[in-house]
Protein backbone atom coordinates (compact mmCIF):
# COMPACT_ATOMS: atom_id res chain seq x y z
CA UNK A 1 0.00 0.00 0.00
CA UNK A 2 2.80 2.45 0.85
CA UNK A 3 4.38 1.85 -2.56
CA UNK A 4 1.13 2.88 -4.25
CA UNK A 5 1.03 6.07 -2.16
CA UNK A 6 4.64 6.89 -3.00
CA UNK A 7 4.00 6.25 -6.69
CA UNK A 8 0.98 8.53 -6.54
CA UNK A 9 3.09 11.23 -4.94
CA UNK A 10 5.73 10.99 -7.64
CA UNK A 11 3.04 11.43 -10.31
CA UNK A 12 1.59 14.37 -8.41
CA UNK A 13 5.00 16.05 -8.04
CA UNK A 14 5.73 15.56 -11.73
CA UNK A 15 2.37 16.70 -13.14
CA UNK A 16 0.29 18.74 -10.69
CA UNK A 17 2.60 20.21 -8.04
CA UNK A 18 2.31 23.98 -7.69
CA UNK A 19 5.13 25.72 -5.88
CA UNK A 20 3.38 29.10 -6.06
CA UNK A 21 0.68 28.32 -3.50
CA UNK A 22 0.52 30.21 -0.21
CA UNK A 23 -0.81 29.22 3.21
CA UNK A 24 -3.82 31.49 2.67
CA UNK A 25 -6.45 29.67 0.60
CA UNK A 26 -7.48 31.62 -2.48
CA UNK A 27 -11.18 31.27 -1.64
CA UNK A 28 -10.61 32.38 1.99
CA UNK A 29 -12.77 29.42 2.99
CA UNK A 30 -12.50 26.78 5.69
CA UNK A 31 -14.64 23.67 5.30
CA UNK A 32 -15.37 21.41 8.25
CA UNK A 33 -16.14 17.91 7.07
CA UNK A 34 -16.25 14.24 7.92
CA UNK A 35 -13.45 11.71 7.56
CA UNK A 36 -15.65 9.52 5.35
CA UNK A 37 -13.66 8.89 2.13
CA UNK A 38 -16.85 9.30 0.06
CA UNK A 39 -17.04 12.92 1.16
CA UNK A 40 -13.72 14.63 0.51
CA UNK A 41 -14.84 18.27 0.88
CA UNK A 42 -12.46 19.70 -1.71
CA UNK A 43 -13.53 17.10 -4.27
CA UNK A 44 -17.31 17.32 -3.72
CA UNK A 45 -17.18 21.14 -3.75
CA UNK A 46 -15.11 21.22 -6.94
CA UNK A 47 -12.12 23.00 -5.40
CA UNK A 48 -8.57 22.96 -6.66
CA UNK A 49 -5.40 22.68 -4.61
CA UNK A 50 -4.81 25.87 -2.63
CA UNK A 51 -8.42 27.07 -2.68
CA UNK A 52 -9.71 25.73 0.66
CA UNK A 53 -8.60 24.85 4.14
CA UNK A 54 -10.28 21.57 5.12
CA UNK A 55 -10.62 20.35 8.70
CA UNK A 56 -11.97 16.81 9.06
CA UNK A 57 -13.07 14.70 11.98
CA UNK A 58 -15.56 11.95 12.81
CA UNK A 59 -18.94 13.22 11.65
CA UNK A 60 -17.51 16.56 10.52
CA UNK A 61 -18.70 17.97 13.82
CA UNK A 62 -17.94 21.16 15.68
CA UNK A 63 -16.43 19.85 18.90
CA UNK A 64 -14.41 21.61 21.59
CA UNK A 65 -11.25 20.26 19.93
CA UNK A 66 -12.27 21.60 16.52
CA UNK A 67 -13.02 25.02 18.01
CA UNK A 68 -9.52 25.08 19.49
CA UNK A 69 -8.09 24.17 16.08
CA UNK A 70 -9.91 27.09 14.48
CA UNK A 71 -8.67 29.50 17.14
CA UNK A 72 -5.14 28.16 16.71
CA UNK A 73 -5.42 28.47 12.93
CA UNK A 74 -6.51 32.09 13.35
CA UNK A 75 -3.39 32.75 15.43
CA UNK A 76 -1.20 31.10 12.78
CA UNK A 77 -2.77 33.39 10.17
CA UNK A 78 -2.09 36.42 12.33
CA UNK A 79 1.50 35.28 12.82
CA UNK A 80 1.84 35.14 9.03
CA UNK A 81 0.62 38.73 8.74
CA UNK A 82 -3.04 38.04 7.99
CA UNK A 83 -6.18 37.07 9.83
CA UNK A 84 -9.14 34.76 9.53
CA UNK A 85 -12.02 37.14 9.99
CA UNK A 86 -14.04 39.51 7.81
CA UNK A 87 -14.28 38.16 4.28
CA UNK A 88 -13.73 34.56 5.36
CA UNK A 89 -16.29 31.77 5.16
CA UNK A 90 -16.51 28.70 7.37
CA UNK A 91 -18.69 25.98 5.86
CA UNK A 92 -20.01 23.10 7.92
CA UNK A 93 -20.43 20.14 5.57
CA UNK A 94 -22.31 17.11 6.88
CA UNK A 95 -23.56 14.21 4.79
CA UNK A 96 -26.21 11.52 4.54
CA UNK A 97 -25.44 7.96 5.67
CA UNK A 98 -22.74 9.21 8.05
CA UNK A 99 -20.98 6.56 10.12
CA UNK A 100 -21.36 8.59 13.32
CA UNK A 101 -25.05 7.63 13.24
CA UNK A 102 -23.99 4.03 13.84
CA UNK A 103 -22.88 5.00 17.35
CA UNK A 104 -25.65 7.45 18.20
CA UNK A 105 -26.75 5.05 20.95
CA UNK A 106 -23.26 5.14 22.55
CA UNK A 107 -23.36 8.12 24.93
CA UNK A 108 -20.18 6.95 26.65
CA UNK A 109 -18.34 7.63 23.36
CA UNK A 110 -20.20 10.69 22.14
CA UNK A 111 -20.46 12.73 25.35
CA UNK A 112 -16.67 13.12 25.75
CA UNK A 113 -16.28 13.77 22.01
CA UNK A 114 -18.72 16.68 22.18
CA UNK A 115 -17.60 17.77 25.65
CA UNK A 116 -21.12 17.32 26.98
CA UNK A 117 -22.99 15.56 29.71
CA UNK A 118 -24.75 12.48 28.33
CA UNK A 119 -28.13 14.12 29.05
CA UNK A 120 -27.30 16.90 26.58
CA UNK A 121 -26.46 14.63 23.63
CA UNK A 122 -29.90 14.85 21.97
CA UNK A 123 -29.19 18.54 21.34
CA UNK A 124 -26.28 17.79 18.98
CA UNK A 125 -28.56 15.81 16.64
CA UNK A 126 -26.20 12.95 15.79
CA UNK A 127 -28.84 11.09 13.75
CA UNK A 128 -30.00 13.99 11.54
CA UNK A 129 -27.47 15.71 9.27
CA UNK A 130 -29.63 18.80 8.62
CA UNK A 131 -30.28 19.35 12.31
CA UNK A 132 -26.61 18.66 13.06
CA UNK A 133 -25.55 21.35 10.57
CA UNK A 134 -27.96 23.82 12.16
CA UNK A 135 -26.53 23.02 15.60
CA UNK A 136 -22.90 23.26 14.52
CA UNK A 137 -23.42 26.52 12.61
CA UNK A 138 -25.04 28.02 15.72
CA UNK A 139 -22.07 26.95 17.85
CA UNK A 140 -19.63 28.57 15.42
CA UNK A 141 -21.67 31.75 15.14
CA UNK A 142 -21.72 32.00 18.92
CA UNK A 143 -17.96 31.58 19.32
CA UNK A 144 -16.61 35.05 20.17
CA UNK A 145 -13.03 34.04 19.36
CA UNK A 146 -14.13 33.62 15.73
CA UNK A 147 -15.94 36.94 15.42
CA UNK A 148 -16.16 38.36 11.92
CA UNK A 149 -16.21 35.05 10.08
CA UNK A 150 -19.29 34.20 8.01
CA UNK A 151 -20.61 30.70 8.77
CA UNK A 152 -22.89 28.55 6.61
CA UNK A 153 -23.89 24.92 6.36
CA UNK A 154 -24.43 22.26 3.72
CA UNK A 155 -25.54 18.64 3.59
CA UNK A 156 -24.02 16.37 0.95
CA UNK A 157 -26.15 13.50 -0.34
CA UNK A 158 -23.93 10.45 -0.87
CA UNK A 159 -26.48 8.94 -3.28
CA UNK A 160 -26.71 11.91 -5.68
CA UNK A 161 -23.43 13.78 -5.20
CA UNK A 162 -25.27 17.05 -4.61
CA UNK A 163 -25.07 19.45 -1.68
CA UNK A 164 -28.02 21.36 -0.27
CA UNK A 165 -27.69 24.58 1.73
CA UNK A 166 -29.13 24.31 5.22
CA UNK A 167 -28.35 27.61 6.83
Amino acid sequence: MLDALLDGNRKFAATRFRGDLTMRPSRTTIVIGCLDPRVDPAVVLGAEQGQLVVLRNVGGRVTPHLLEELVLLRQVARGAGGDIGAGWEVVVLHHTQCGITLIQDRPELLAPYFGLDERDLPGVSVGDPRAAVTHDVAVLRGETRLAGIHVSGLVYDVTTGLVQPVI
